[in-house]
């Protein structure tokens, strides 16, 4: 993508920058390469630094209303200081970590309904700095991810959306700043007991937290319900998650289950339960398919995103 708006940051006749990534979809924990692109314009420019950040749309509760803005989640400086001459083409190589934590927005090629994520270029000169050229990414789930979310289908739960909350989750060792949450519709037989249900993971190299939250609709324990399961991520892929998630919402239908707290200012609170992986039965690793089969595709174009990042800086 050219850098469209580097005329306006340093002028007529300024350098371009184009940013090409040679993996656009990765995995929490996995990298992201590629090559920043240079041309020079019609002046010898000195570069400060060319510096990459990962970036997605955040959901941002203000009082009693919210409002969308973009966060940046890990940041790289992938260049020092160099004077780029006047008409000169150089390439930047580059391959930048990708947090544990980054959320999910796509599954087997199918961008989440909700979810907008990209690369940032930031090019600095003259102590003025451009954040002009944005690439799209998507990152896909860990296998141990994959194995939790399909279950929902499994148990007739079907995908409606997927955001970023400002926020941490109350008694989690959550990094970021935000976290993602990812809705399903409950099936007819939860229908009047236990509304929506939100998934979110908190991962890191040697497993995952996963948080779940339903929305109780009647009965004695009405309210927001939490439940959380910490496991690592081979004991993620030997667990029946079908069984272990519709346990606990029998659980919660008949005595409220155990987990029961809510959710206020971009916490997730309560007292919450712990499960480990432990003498659950074998069972062999599911495929794509089933959550795919639940998915909404979605339908953020490029130039929405973009639309995000202008309302920020402006």
């Amino acid at each position: 993508m050219v850098f469209k708006r580097m005329l306006g940051a340093f002028g007529v006749g300024a350098p371009s920058v184009d940013t090409v990534l040679a993996t656009p979809r990765t995995r929490p924990g996995g990298s992201l390469a590629g090559e920043v692109r240079l041309k020079g314009g019609d002046f010898d420019a000195d570069i400060e630094h060319v510096t990459l950040g990962l970036v997605a749309r955040v959901e941002v509760e203000f009082g009693e209303g919210e409002g969308a803005g973009v966060g940046e989640f890990s940041r790289a400086q992938v260049s020092g200081p160099f004077t780029l001459r006047k008409g000169e083409d150089r390439v930047i190589g580059f391959e930048i970590p990708v947090p544990w934590e980054a959320p999910i927005s796509e599954i087997a090629g199918r961008r989440l309904t909700g979810m907008a994520l990209g690369v940032r270029t930031e090019l600095a000169i003259a102590k003025a700095v451009d954040k002009g050229d944005l690439d799209m990414v998507d990152i896909e789930p860990l296998p141990s991810q994959l194995r939790i979310l399909d279950a929902f289908p499994q148990l007739g739960f079907q995908f409606k959306s997927a955001d970023l909350e400002a926020g941490r989750i109350h008694g989690s060792r959550q990094e970021l700043p935000f976290y993602q949450e990812i809705e399903f519709y409950p099936p007819p037989q939860y229908a009047g007991s236990v509304g929506e249900i939100e998934v979110t993971f908190v991962t890191n190299p040697g497993g995952l937290e996963v948080i779940l939250e339903a929305d109780k609709s009647s009965g004695r324990y009405s309210g927001d319900a939490i439940g959380r399961f910490t496991i690592s991520h081979d004991d993620a892929m030997r667990t029946d998650w079908a069984g272990e998630i519709g346990r606990w919402l029998s659980g919660l239908a008949q005595y409220g289950g155990g987990f029961h707290g809510g959710h206020h200012g971009g916490h997730h609170g309560g007292h919450h339960g712990h499960h480990g992986g432990s003498g659950l039965g074998a069972v062999a690793a599911a495929g794509a398919a089933g959550v795919v089969g639940g998915l909404v595709a979605g339908e953020i174009l490029e130039e929405a995103f973009e639309d995000v990042f202008e309302g920020e800086e402006d």
